[in-house]
């Protein structure tokens, strides 16, 4: 336990990460259309191509990724200010949102040179935008028992099966699935790979799933006799497990876990300050604020240990988990208030904005390993089993 603490030392933000900041800001308050917050609170499933082509010109999708692939060559830092303030913004993310984060990464480390030359430039000019091929029907959280298959032939490889939950495959090109290459899931981690799917090949039909906020983001996916070339396959076949839990840790660590209902908590502090009412709720305010500091301290830790080449798999489960009470507390909380008071006639804009939020809480503590999954990682890496 001791061992895990030590790597939650403080960390700062450099100077030059901080300086970029202001360039961002001025970025957002020129390039994003003004919209209500109901809007703005979609930031993480707000898809727009075109804002992510802007985003892309300025160097700014792919931004971590060498120079020679299309990337900036900036820090895990410099990503870590762009996409806090993107966030607070409510700014329409979703579209580069994988790739930027994820596949782009993942293929830089393990796929091939041909790989890294062919989708690294059209990530990082948002031209290829990604979604994952993890969760499947009837799996519920247990990743290692994936069953969709890909079977050798002779100019590469079958696939077989389907995915779940995947966002915005209706909307992208590619897809990295992680599937069964040898055994049965019975296998477990055993015997898993990853590939890179062109969604365009005949076979793949992705039908969107409607969610309770009457949006569509998600998908399920189904792969009929899929024909994959042999350059599809990224890293070693049956690497697939040590593989997608690196991918993880870019995906749990970051801002993105923090902010996902600071909108709607901006928003309703300004209603209170407009109505006079702020003091009342000084003790609830009072308290996000002393949780988001601490979450964002841990956050720019780990984000510190991504910088030194670390892959640092607990500790970004520790600050998902965290992170995601603390979003899910934020409704709860407004909700509470608002109801504590009937007879105030709260802002139409707050309502739609808690109504949305409300609505897709619940799934805060899905999107990147459920609570009970990460808490397993928790204990195993405090040695509590």
């Amino acid at each position: 336990m001791t061992a895990l603490l030590n790597h939650f030392r403080l960390a700062r933000l450099p100077a030059e990460a901080e300086a970029f900041r202001a360039e961002v800001k001025e970025f957002l308050q020129s390039s994003m259309p003004a919209s209500p917050p109901d809007i703005r609170a979609r930031s993480w499933m707000g898809f727009s191509a075109e804002f992510s082509r802007k985003l892309a010109k300025r160097g700014w999708v792919g931004m971590t990724l060498p120079g020679e692939y299309g990337g900036a060559n900036l820090d895990a830092f410099s990503r870590f200010v762009l996409v806090e303030e993107l966030l607070i913004a409510g700014a329409p993310v979703s579209a580069h949102w994988i790739a930027d984060r994820q596949s782009g990464p993942l293929i830089l480390k393990y796929g091939t040179e041909a790989q890294r030359r062919f989708y690294l430039p059209k990530i990082c000019a948002a031209e290829a935008f990604f979604c994952i091929g993890m969760s499947e029907p009837n799996s519920g959280s247990d990743l290692a028992s994936v069953g969709t298959r890909a079977t050798r032939t002779e100019r590469g490889w079958r696939l077989s099966g389907r995915k779940i939950w995947t966002t915005n495959a209706p909307h992208c090109q590619y897809m990295i699935a992680l599937v069964r290459t040898s055994g049965n899931p019975e296998d477990r981690q055993r015997g898993l790979s990853q590939f890179i799917v062109d969604l365009s090949l005949p076979g793949v039909t992705v039908r969107p799933i409607r969610d309770l906020a009457g949006d569509a983001h998600f998908s399920e996916v189904f792969f009929d006799d899929v024909e994959l070339a042999g350059d599809a396959l990224i890293g070693q076949e049956g690497s697939g497990w040590e593989q997608v839990t690196a991918e993880l840790a870019f995906e749990r660590s970051g801002p993105e876990r923090l902010y996902s209902s600071i909108v709607l908590l901006d928003h309703w502090i300004a209603c209170l300050r407009k109505s006079g009412k702020a003091t009342e709720h000084a003790a609830a305010i009072g308290r996000f604020a002393t949780h988001l500091a601490t979450l964002r301290n841990m956050s720019v830790t780990v984000t510190s240990q991504l910088v030194k080449g670390a892959s640092p798999i607990v500790e970004a489960a520790l600050v998902k988990d965290i992170g995601t009470e603390f979003e899910q507390a934020i409704p709860a909380v407004i909700e509470a208030a608002i109801s504590a008071d009937p007879n105030e006639l709260a802002d139409p804009d707050l309502y739609r904005t808690l109504a949305y939020v409300s609505q897709v809480a619940p799934t805060y503590s899905l999107r990147g390993g459920t609570r009970e999954i990460l808490r397993g990682m928790i204990a195993r890496g405090l040695g509590l089993r």
